[in-house]
């Protein structure tokens, strides 16, 4: 006896149980309801088109009603919004906008109806200047609003993946461009010291930031958009982008007796079943486990939620598959730079009280010898044992590729260990003999040793200097072109020779460029009996956190 699979919500979760539950079950029954008309699409595309990175709108439509019943017989019915479902008698109900409402009986159902963009309530957020990007109709609107009314500034509210992608992308359309976010930083997964690289590449590109402020007021002007900041400041824009987060859409659930989480997400076990009998839910309006510390959370991401789909695909068609939870994974592009993370980063690990130990590096993408070599920073979190807790990088090229190594080794419950003994592509044009992420392994694991005692740029800025010698190890030339206040240059390659003027009965604080010179000046110093602390990442991770964004203001900001 054929089944009949009712799907609520496309895109990347509902999309990915159907194609996959046809795969597995020619027979059944399947029908996918869309609230929309596109059931499939690019979310990650979006500002791109916007942009004009992407040309052709079409490029970002995955699937369409015809393709899905071509190729995979699926009753595809957009314009029909499921607004109740009936979890005993198993029929749902929908409001289709040419038929009205009718009711459909199933025997198991797949819900994945996404998220929707966060609107507080906010003196005039409901201006037409106002948008938010979450489909392709937000973004027909936002483009058409770019294209044809003359614009010449916006101001993104948000500083998230979003936020920033659409920042980057109307700078690429000529608009003068402002970032406002509420939190000390934008992209909350990124680390101060890491998103402060990203804070100083939008600023170079002309991008202005303001941080820690959000925004009480806005009000509508002739030809433009007043936003009033909690701080007093005032800022003028022809277009507004709203990007500071989402929220589960699960409202239709409210009276069907699914469970629903504090913040309004899907409980599901790690079947991906509901607590209602046949009803699984999967992507952005679920709550998942964290992979690595296994606390419950939400993750909007499109990996994610394809490998729910086909999760849910798989147990509906009696295969026996588990969701073993997320790392949030991610990455991005901003202007010339690339920023990703895989797992927990410091903020999180501290909020749950979570130790840890932190190791940066700053290792070229390929041989330094072979032209188009940049450097890229490479941060590394892990616990007493080795078992890594996140990773996060920023470069110019080859950050992917780390991380989604590091990614592949704490999915397979991997330590610092396994990264030094991981056997990776090499050749001069794409990396070294020792791959950045070997190196990673190997610092990590001296500090599990005890070879070497670390301090980070945030603990030595606070660190009591009392009783205590600084001192810069790098060249002569170095030191001049800048160094920490009160540091004593004592070239590593020279230590041994004038290792007398340092003072045993004091402890030793030592850095160099990039943390490497500075390791062989500790190992030099501590057999020698010395007291020392390795300044971690050296004197280049200390840069970027020493600049922090301005609010700048001009003709456009009143």
């Amino acid at each position: 006896m054929s089944k009949k699979v009712l799907i609520v919500g496309g895109v990347a979760g509902g999309a990915s149980a159907a194609a996959r539950l046809r795969r597995l079950d020619e027979n059944a029954e399947i029908i996918m309801f869309e609230r929309d008309e596109y059931i499939s699409f690019a979310n990650c595309g979006l500002p791109y088109y916007i942009g004009e990175i992407i040309k052709e709108r079409e490029q970002l439509l995955v699937q369409t009603p015809e393709s899905m019943k071509s190729r995979f017989n699926i009753d595809v019915r957009i314009n029909s919004e499921v607004i109740n479902i009936d979890t005993v008698k198993k029929i749902a109900t929908i409001k289709n906008k040419e038929k009205g409402m009718y009711e459909e009986p199933y025997d198991y159902m797949v819900l994945s109806p996404g998220a929707r963009a966060i609107k507080p309530n906010i003196e005039g957020i409901n201006n037409p200047k106002i948008f938010t990007l979450r489909n392709i109709l937000d973004t027909d609107n936002i483009k058409a609003y770019v294209d044809n009314k003359g614009i010449k500034t916006a101001v993104v509210i948000g500083g998230g993946y979003v936020g920033v992608e659409m920042a980057e992308n109307l700078k690429h359309r000529d608009l003068q461009v402002t970032i406002v976010e509420a939190a000390p930083h934008i992209m909350a997964p990124l680390d101060t010291d890491i998103v402060s690289i990203v804070e100083k590449e939008i600023l170079a590109k002309g991008v202005r930031i303001i941080l820690n402020d959000g925004v009480k007021a806005f009000k509508d002007l002739d030809g433009g958009v007043e936003i009033t900041l909690n701080s007093g400041v005032s800022l003028r824009a022809d277009l507004v982008i709203l990007a500071i987060g989402v929220t589960p859409d699960t409202g239709f659930l409210k009276d069907s007796k699914i469970a629903l989480g504090a913040k309004g997400h899907i409980i599901v076990n790690e079947k991906l079943e509901t607590n209602a009998p046949n009803i699984y839910a999967v992507g952005d309006a679920i709550e998942i486990v964290d992979f690595v510390t296994k606390q419950k959370g939400a993750v909007a991401l499109a990996g994610p939620a394809n490998k729910h789909g086909r999760i849910a695909a798989d147990n509906i068609a009696g295969l026996d598959s588990s969701y073993k939870g997320t790392q949030g994974t991610s990455i991005i592009k901003v202007f010339g730079l690339t920023a990703a993370g895989t797992g927990n980063n410091e903020r999180a690990l501290n909020r749950l009280k979570i130790p840890y130990k932190t190791i940066t590096i700053h290792p070229g993408s390929h041989a330094s010898y072979y032209p188009g070599n940049f450097p890229m920073t490479l941060k590394l979190i892990f616990n007493e044992e080795g078992k890594i807790l996140g990773a996060q990088s920023v470069g110019v090229d080859g950050v992917d590729k780390r991380i989604d190594v590091i990614a592949t080794v704490i999915r397979l419950g991997g330590t610092v260990t396994d990264l030094t003994e991981l056997e990776l592509c090499y050749a001069p044009p794409f990396s070294s003999a020792k791959d950045p992420v070997n190196m990673a392994g190997y610092v990590a694991q001296n500090i599990l040793a005890g070879r070497v005692d670390t301090i980070t740029v945030e603990q030595f800025m606070a660190y009591d200097k009392q009783n205590t010698v600084l001192v810069d190890v790098r060249t002569e030339l170095e030191f001049k072109g800048g160094h920490f206040e009160g540091a004593l240059n004592i070239p590593v390659d020279s230590l041994r020779e004038r290792i007398g003027e340092l003072d045993k009965d004091k402890e030793i604080l030592e850095y160099c460029q990039i943390g490497l010179r500075g390791y062989v000046a500790s190992r030099i110093l501590t057999q020698r009996g010395y007291k020392v602390k390795n300044i971690n990442g050296g004197y280049k991770s200390a840069m970027p956190m020493s600049e922090k964004p301005k609010i700048v203001v001009d003709l456009e900001t009143t």
